[in-house]
């Protein structure tokens, strides 16, 4: 972990160091025997009270810049905040090389994996948000992620598969699809979650994925799929 190298790759150096390393400590890394004992906390604590400030600061924003209505905000924001955009960040900022994480984890890429890396930066976030402040937290977010927003716009990526099945299942079936947990398996490092997608009280299919939010984008894309050829081959039993 360099944490130096961290600082100047994402422009923000800390008065409080311990923030930084707390933010770049996956939970698996606590559970190996050769661990740096100093190392006793992870970054999910951290990660949570990002999270709440990037969405209070992308919001302000995209309220501010678009005079659109709430459900257009909802999606650009959620294409601005997803793990994938934020993963991708990350590794640009090369987070998943600094990031400590367990030999398990290590062994299968080499480095952390990207929705790991989108949780550090989330963490790094908070941590920038105790130590400088929301005005640091406003520049960090404008910096890396903001930049994205013309793009998305133009290119409408903003309607991910989870969207469009929201917008197909109102407009065919006028109900929201709702998602449920079925269950997760492995360690926590290594954990798969087995997600469903419900339009009607009808369960109409379900994927896994390493994250919750990567399972339930899979399980709508084939949900999608379903309902689309359902309205195609005149079928209405949902």
């Amino acid at each position: 972990m360099d944490l130096n190298k961290v600082q100047k790759s994402i422009g923000y150096y800390f008065k409080d160091i311990r923030l930084l390393k707390t933010a770049l400590v996956h939970r698996s890394y606590l559970n190996e025997k050769d661990r740096d004992l100093e190392i006793a906390q992870h970054n999910e604590r951290l990660e949570f009270l990002g999270d709440a400030v990037l969405e209070l600061i992308v919001t302000e924003y995209l309220y501010l810049r678009y005079e659109q209505p709430e459900g257009y905000l909802t999606s650009l924001r959620a294409a601005l905040v997803n793990h994938k955009i934020l993963g991708k960040i990350g590794q640009d900022l090369g987070l998943d090389e600094e990031i400590l994480i367990s030999k398990g984890e290590k062994e299968e890429l080499g480095k952390a994996r990207l929705t790991i890396v989108a949780d550090a930066m989330e963490a790094i976030l908070g941590a920038i948000y105790l130590d400088g402040g929301i005005s640091d937290c406003k520049t960090f977010v404008k910096n890396f992620i903001l930049i994205y927003v013309d793009d998305i716009v133009n290119s409408k990526s903003y309607k991910d598969d989870k969207t469009m099945l929201q917008e197909f299942a109102q407009k065919h079936f006028k109900s929201t699809p709702y998602y449920k947990l079925i269950f997760s398996e492995g360690k926590d490092h290594e954990k798969t979650f087995y997600v469903g997608v419900w339009v009607n009280k009808q369960k109409i299919a379900e994927a896994s994925g390493r994250s919750k939010q990567t399972a339930e984008i899979a399980a709508a894309k084939i949900a999608l799929q379903i309902l689309q050829n359902s309205i195609n081959n005149n079928v209405d039993n949902i």
